[in-house]
């Protein structure tokens, strides 16, 4: 008798192996995300105070080799440059959840994939709508798409929330395919004209590159410089410089030869990451975020098509882009929620979701090129929206949070001390033998406590009646 297909199963507990390069990545992800909110709000307060004028000054001074067409102000070197980096590692994390991560299995990336397109999807409607109903521009219908990994950790951080293991490797999942929404979309519609050689250039640079990754030559001497003229190309080619980031981030290999520990993949990413989390993100952070706070400017913000837009795609659109999304996935697949957790558990990180910070500004920029104006305006509703985004989440969030503590606990308990998680050791023979013997061990010690405690309570006892 055959037994029926297994129902797929949704917000699962990744496996060890992922669990390790979540647990590293978030922790670096979590220090950046507390940089990115200290360099945000720097900028803030820069932009409104007496000191101003030497920040603008500061983001607009232009150096570089002009014949190079890399005469670029601060703030552009920061948006097109130091934002490559991000995206490198934006490549590398989508290639290795592709090749050895949960998205490698067609029906185990279906769920969180249907959610993050969703998440994109809705947003870009609600922007659509309001604008069109106030007579705004169509022009920023990308901006409320996106999702900032960094900034929601920095809330959960600041907050104090333990969201379970399933619940952050969905959020970073989201964040995952978002970003590859992102590449798309500033290369498909955010490429105005083509300079046809310099992107020849670009595409024989990265034909090279994958040529010494697939050969295994190794030297960063080799293959930093060979980057920057990657770069400096894609840039020259009118092809968001950023998208060559992506590229070359892709094309590392994510499963290691025989003889080594860790893949070319996560070895690198491992090195870049921090520079990308806790320089090159808020560096543009300090030189994108410094807008106008006054009292008008928030009008602005909620009162024109565009601005308002951006607000509730980013707070309305996400949170019922990814739940909806991620309810009508398994209500079709006909999969199982995780027991430990609820359908408000998937609301509440969708409504966190709704953090679209670091991309968000940057195609703000991008989406407005001659009104400037008009992008200041929205990269402010790109600030308001992804605060009243972070603070839903983090009442939504806090309500469980005992709940989250109990599970988070018990994914991290290691009675045994192996270094490994007992959860992911409950099926091995070996550590229930482990834990028989460190059982034993307790019970023996505590029969010669008790042996101790017999002996001094009688004596105490004893005492007592002579005395009386």
């Amino acid at each position: 008798m055959s037994s029926a297909p297994r129902r797929p199963s949704f917000l699962k507990r990744p496996s060890l192996t992922e669990r390790n390069v979540l647990v590293d990545a978030l922790r670096t992800e979590t220090v950046g995300g507390v940089l990115l909110l200290v360099a945000a709000t720097a900028a803030l307060v820069l932009a409104n105070s007496p000191l101003s004028g030497l920040y603008e000054g500061v983001r607009d001074f232009t150096f570089g080799p002009a014949s190079l067409h890399l005469d670029l102000s601060v703030a552009s070197w920061a948006k097109d440059g130091l934002l490559t980096i991000f995206f490198f590692v934006a490549g590398v994390e989508l290639k290795r959840e592709l090749v050895a991560g949960e998205l490698r299995s067609p029906s185990a990336a279906a769920l969180p994939i249907v959610a993050a397109v969703c998440g994109m999807a809705v947003p870009a409607l609600v922007y659509t709508a309001t604008a069109s109903a106030g007579g705004g521009s169509l022009a920023g219908w990308a901006v409320p798409t996106a999702t900032d990994i960094a900034f929601a950790l920095a809330v959960l951080a600041v907050i104090g929330t333990n969201l379970p293991s399933a619940l952050r490797a969905f959020l970073l999942t989201l964040a995952i395919v978002d970003d590859l929404g992102a590449i798309l979309i500033i290369a498909v519609f955010f490429t105005s004209s083509l300079n046809f050689a310099a992107l020849g250039g670009a595409v024989a640079g990265l034909a090279l590159f994958w040529f010494l990754l697939r050969r295994r030559v190794g030297g960063w001497y080799l293959y930093v410089p060979l980057a920057l003229v990657i770069w400096a190309l894609t840039h020259a080619s009118g092809v968001h410089a950023t998208v060559a980031g992506v590229a070359m981030g892709m094309m590392l290999r994510c499963v290691p030869d025989k003889g080594e520990k860790t893949s070319q993949a996560e070895h690198v990413e491992h090195l870049v990451r921090p520079l990308s989390a806790g320089v090159a993100v808020p560096v543009f952070a300090l030189f994108a975020a410094g807008v106008s706070v006054s009292g008008s400017a928030l009008t602005e913000v909620l009162t024109g098509p565009e601005t308002l837009g951006v607000v509730l795609g980013l707070v309305v659109g996400k949170a019922v882009g990814v739940f909806g999304g991620s309810w009508l996935a398994a209500r079709f697949t006909r999969a199982e929620l995780n027991p430990d957790l609820r359908w408000a558990d998937v609301f509440a990180v969708s409504v966190l979701a709704g953090i679209g910070f670091t991309v968000s500004l940057l195609i703000g920029e991008l989406a407005f090129p001659g009104d400037p104006a008009t992008a200041e305006r929205v990269k402010a509703a790109v600030l308001v929206g992804s605060l009243v985004a972070a603070l839903l989440a983090g009442v939504l969030l806090k309500v469980r949070d005992a709940k989250y503590r109990r599970l988070y606990e018990a994914e991290e308990r290691d009675e045994d001390q192996d270094g490994i998680p007992d959860v992911y050791e409950e099926g091995s023979p070996d550590y229930h033998l482990r834990m028989a013997k460190i059982l034993e061990a307790k019970a023996a010690e505590h029969r010669r406590a008790a042996k101790a405690a017999r002996g001094g309570g009688r004596g105490g006892e004893g005492s007592g009646m002579i005395g009386g």
